[in-house]
């Protein structure tokens, strides 16, 4: 909930008033998804559901982490407030249909992410290894070593766009940055901490995008 009151008045707020359907199609694309995940790991890996409900900067373990995730939390609320006022005051113009598109796009990383979801219990909202957690090698983490960040870059890549901006796409890419920095952090924790880490790191050899990087 809070969440979504965050979101809002960034979104609201900037633009100036709350007839902004593009922002209402967005929000509902955005938590119905995150709605139906939470419903399914409620009933089905309620390991998983505690875990991820641990997040944000002051349930990091490191000093790191807490600033990379600081800066990230920051960045995502400025993608909204950007794109609002982009949208209010027409600094950039996005055909409706490629807005539509992008809401389309969303949709299929959430699909992207709840696959990830299926596929590794132990994906903790915080870098931190659990008991008992294994190196997931099979599916999409055969392909990348971290889906579950390419899932959360495509739908901030596409999110600006979504909202009737192309300025919003700035601090996406500083957001994407930083998720970098983030993975590139938690494998120095997998590598230490995690029997088998490295020798699959060798075996994938890509982090977030297939053949690229």
């Amino acid at each position: 909930m809070f969440l979504l009151i965050s979101m809002g008045v960034a979104l609201f707020l900037p633009y100036g008033s709350l007839h902004y359907p593009l922002a209402w199609i967005y929000l509902t694309v955005f938590f119905v998804p995150v709605l139906l995940i939470t419903v399914y790991l409620f009933l089905f890996d309620k390991h998983l559901l505690k875990s991820r409900l641990a997040a944000g900067p002051v349930a990091e373990p490191t000093v790191r982490q807490k600033l990379i995730q600081s800066a990230a939390g920051l960045v995502f609320i400025v993608i909204y407030v950007i794109s609002a006022f982009d949208l209010r005051y027409h600094w950039s113009s996005v055909p409706l249909a490629l807005s539509y598109i992008a809401d389309l796009f969303c949709l299929l990383s959430f699909g992207f992410l709840f696959y990830v979801f299926k596929q590794n219990t132990f994906l903790s909202a915080t870098i931190e290894v659990q008991e008992k957690q294994q190196v997931i090698s099979s599916g999409l983490y055969g392909i990348i070593r971290h889906p579950m960040y390419t899932g959360a870059l495509a739908l901030m890549f596409f999110t600006p766009i979504a909202l009737g901006s192309f300025w919003g796409m700035i601090p996406s890419i500083l957001l994407a940055i930083l998720i970098v920095f983030r993975a590139i952090d938690e494998e120095r924790t997998l590598n230490s901490e995690l029997a088998g880490y490295k020798e699959y790191c060798k075996k994938v050899k890509y982090r977030l995008i297939p053949f690229i990087y």
